[in-house]
């Protein structure tokens, strides 16, 4: 070798690569979303969050049942009419949040503006009665203020179960609100969930951000997209899953989470909002159409099944048992 002539390096074969792109999974959000620009270092999913999430990622758009065809678009407005004329204050369309400061959101299913308020509400409404939430609601804004997040991520566990208390199972309900706010705080910097309601962020990509969090199942994450952000979602409580069973809506093995993938897919966008509110009204005030002591009685669907349907009366009225005793078993 010639002395004062330094030999040139072959670049190295990693080197000589184009950078490696990130590959983004379908639940994942775009770059520019808003929920990635908010988005902060987030802990490793759980096992359970990960299997809520791909059950929805799985069933997003098909139903896990796709060749059971029941409801139709007509079976579903059909019922519809029947339930707008049994119960016509509630047959209205679709209002926005009330923004007055008394609203109560474990009241009004989490119809208020806050996306972190109405979930919390919708927390403590979960098996309990609406009575018990709002006193429970009322509590906690009285020992917190009303959206005092911080102060209630940052306070002792029992405080929190004291506030709570006479809404029912007060210790999980503390539990799960805590973690919800700190892990809210710990991907966003904020006690805020409102990037939710920008029009940029799907409603599948809003309901895997609510999923995500431990203890907001897809019916909790469900009335919060129906009722506070206004969106297309049908969710399906015990009411909702008594009444589709009766109905024949769902097959006989689906369980509650299952039948909301279902339904999602099969009820018309434009009617998922007030079908809810009609099922649920109608599923709280209807003795007819319960199984037991309230066997026999009358009930415009079990007449509706009857008379349209083609189903004989002792059938109908065993389908009312069944789906009483499948609804007592999925809320248990």
């Amino acid at each position: 070798m010639t002395r004062g002539v330094k030999r040139r390096r072959s670049p190295s074969p990693v080197a000589a690569l184009p950078p490696k792109r990130e590959t983004l999974s379908p639940l994942s959000p775009l770059p520019d979303s808003p929920i990635a620009s908010s988005s902060k270092a987030v802990p490793p999913e759980s096992p359970r969050k990960t299997k809520k999430l791909k059950v929805l990622s799985d069933f997003t758009q098909t139903s896990p049942f796709p060749d059971f065809t029941s409801p139709t678009a007509q079976e579903a407005s059909e019922v519809y009419s029947i339930l707008a004329t049994a119960h016509p204050q509630h047959a209205h369309g679709r209002k926005p949040p009330p923004t007055s400061p008394d609203a109560n959101s474990a009241t009004t299913c989490g119809k208020v503006a806050n996306v972190i308020d109405s979930l919390i509400g919708t927390i403590l409404s979960q098996n309990t009665s609406s009575r018990n939430s709002t006193s429970a609601k009322l509590s906690l804004d009285a020992a917190f203020g009303r959206h005092g997040f911080a102060a209630m991520a940052a306070a002792p566990r029992p405080a929190l179960v004291d506030a709570i208390r006479q809404g029912g199972l007060a210790n999980r309900k503390a539990g799960i609100i805590q973690g919800l706010l700190r892990a809210v705080h710990a991907r966003h910097g904020a006690y805020s969930l409102q990037h939710l309601a920008d029009a940029r962020v799907s409603d599948a990509d809003a309901m895997a951000e609510l999923v995500g969090y431990d203890g907001v199942g897809p019916k909790t994450a469900a009335c919060v997209l129906l009722f506070c952000l206004g969106r297309d979602a049908f969710a399906v409580d015990t009411h909702v899953f008594r009444l589709s069973r009766l109905l024949g809506w769902v097959p006989p093995r689906a369980d509650r989470v299952q039948a909301q993938m279902h339904l999602d897919v099969r009820v018309p966008a434009e009617l998922k909002y007030a079908l809810h509110v009609l099922m649920v009204t109608h599923g709280r005030a209807c003795k007819g159409c319960k199984g037991g002591a309230a066997r026999g009685g009358d009930c415009p669907l079990k007449k509706y099944l009857k008379e349209r349907k083609g189903v004989k009366e002792e059938d109908v009225e065993a389908k009312a048992d069944e789906a009483e005793d499948e609804a007592r078993a999925a809320a248990g």
